[in-house]
């Protein structure tokens, strides 16, 4: 599942995986979550994972993401390789190139949206005034400016996670990946969370991987992939 050759030699997929491998020890047998799976992803396009609980959604964002280390295989994003890279080398282009959205939006509570959002611009060396102006501006693109100065806890589970979606996008990744990002939220507000991150990818320009059980997101996205025995397949949803 890999991208054909462009005719275009600079461009490059903003992320590809090839022949990932990724297996567990449980103390009995072996479990091989991942066996010898490649994806590729082009820059604005979004791609959609679904599949059975378990089947090893979330371990596959964790390493295109650079949060696990496979067992075999490769990973690039921008066609640099993560896995070649230096811890701290790893470390600082996940900061600026891989944006992450998980279901619980793991905001810091005690600081408010603002300040949330800030946060990975301030980790990679933005200084204060404009990383805040950044962070305005993104409350301001998900419908939340009137919040700038509530803390988590002063917010419903739809700002939270919206807030969560301004601060994946904050440093401006090249690509985003979505762990369930709406599966704690009811059907009506998960909707409005859906369009919002699709339409913010598409005005961004990054390539976007959503781990999902909702076929309703599914439909909205580019492609639909299902992962099964530790592979991808197309599919295509009725």
């Amino acid at each position: 599942m890999c991208c054909a050759m462009s005719e275009d030699a600079a461009e490059t997929p903003a992320l590809q995986a090839q022949g990932l491998e990724r297996r567990y020890d449980d103390g009995e047998r072996i479990i091989n979550v991942v066996q010898g799976l490649s994806l590729c992803v082009r820059k604005g396009e979004s791609v959609a994972v679904i599949g059975e609980s378990g089947v090893g959604k979330s371990t596959l964002l964790h390493l295109l993401g650079g949060l696990d280390r496979p067992d075999g295989g490769s990973v690039q994003v921008g066609g640099q390789d993560l896995y070649a890279l230096a811890p701290r080398e790893l470390a600082a282009l996940r900061s600026k190139a891989v944006g992450f959205v998980f279901q619980f939006h793991h905001l810091l509570g005690d600081f408010d949206a603002c300040e949330n959002i800030m946060m990975p611009l301030l980790v990679g060396g933005l200084a204060r005034a404009k990383a805040r102006q950044r962070a305005v501006e993104l409350l301001e693109r998900v419908g939340l400016s009137d919040r700038v100065h509530h803390r988590p806890g002063e917010l419903s589970g739809g700002e939270q996670q919206r807030v969560a979606v301004a601060r994946a996008l904050a440093s401006r990744p090249s690509v985003v990946l979505a762990d369930e990002p709406t599966g704690n939220l009811d059907p009506a507000t998960a909707d409005g969370v859906h369009r919002l991150l699709r339409d913010v990818q598409r005005e961004s320009g990054a390539a976007m991987v959503i781990a999902t059980h909702n076929h309703a997101l599914a439909g909205l996205l580019d492609r639909t992939l299902r992962m099964e025995s530790g592979v991808l397949k197309e599919v295509t949803l009725s």
